[in-house]
């Protein structure tokens, strides 16, 4: 079977966006990954929250083989992936004023924790509104959004900004607008979106940089093992009984 000439070219623009991120957003993932060991040290809670396929990076991080086992998932119902139907429900809520804060009223989030808030877009009313709520509760907001929609596009939000400008730290992914890397003869829209695949390694990126800290400050960092390797379950069990007050998925 001869290769696929878009399947190269779409694994050529990936790798040119990972070492594109990696080379001009090192410093801050690993300012990030010194947020997570700051937070974990003091005792604060971890959460990541993305809407629609952002939350796909969120959910990337958070009870899996290699990875630490306080991070958690703070869902929106009808947000978590494309899980409504019709889909577009999904990007109709994103637009909703007052339901991030909603979420966050009943949510464990609290003063002292960190926050990651995923958008590509960063101009719904959504993920501007969980950055901003959850700072007014004392948390620490870092955001994982490509900036250049924030030229690139018109804000959908009341504030008239994008979730870069109510961060404590920003994280650009470097994904051009449309979120698309291909385009061919004979097929009327750009596609092979790269978006995932980025913000998800970015993501693993602050975790290990978290890790490594930890490590170096003397602090054994709560790591979960694969389910599928003997000892596994039991590792786990242990992990999670211990941090049973941070970790809030088993409930």
């Amino acid at each position: 079977m001869s290769e696929s000439k878009q399947a190269g070219q779409f694994f050529d623009a990936a790798i040119g966006l990972l070492r594109q991120v990696r080379d001009e957003e090192g410093e801050h993932i690993a300012a990030a990954g010194t947020l997570i060991a700051d937070t974990v040290v003091a005792g604060g809670r971890l959460f990541a929250f993305g809407a629609g396929h952002s939350s796909l990076p969120a959910q990337d991080v958070v009870y899996r083989a290699g990875g630490l086992a306080l991070m958690n998932l703070l869902p929106v119902p009808g947000m978590v992936g494309v899980d409504v139907i019709p889909a577009t429900l999904g990007s109709a809520l994103e637009r909703v004023d007052g339901l991030a804060t909603t979420v966050l009223d009943s949510s464990p989030l609290r003063a002292g924790d960190l926050l990651f808030v995923i958008s590509l877009s960063g101009r719904n009313v959504l993920p501007v509104e969980m950055a901003m709520s959850a700072r007014d509760r004392g948390a620490t907001v870092v955001g994982v959004t490509s900036v250049g929609y924030a030229t690139g596009t018109t804000s959908r939000n009341a504030t008239g900004g994008f979730l870069k400008d109510h961060c404590d730290l920003v994280i650009d992914n470097k994904i051009p607008v449309g979120d698309a890397e291909l385009t061919a003869d004979g097929v009327g829209a750009p596609f092979a979106p790269a978006s995932t695949v980025v913000t998800s390694a970015i993501m693993q990126s602050v975790v290990a940089s978290a890790v490594g800290e930890l490590a170096g400050r003397g602090i054994e960092p709560p790591m979960l093992r694969s389910g599928n390797v003997d000892g596994g379950h039991e590792w786990n069990r242990k992990v999670m009984a211990e941090y049973r007050d941070r970790i809030f998925y088993q409930r």
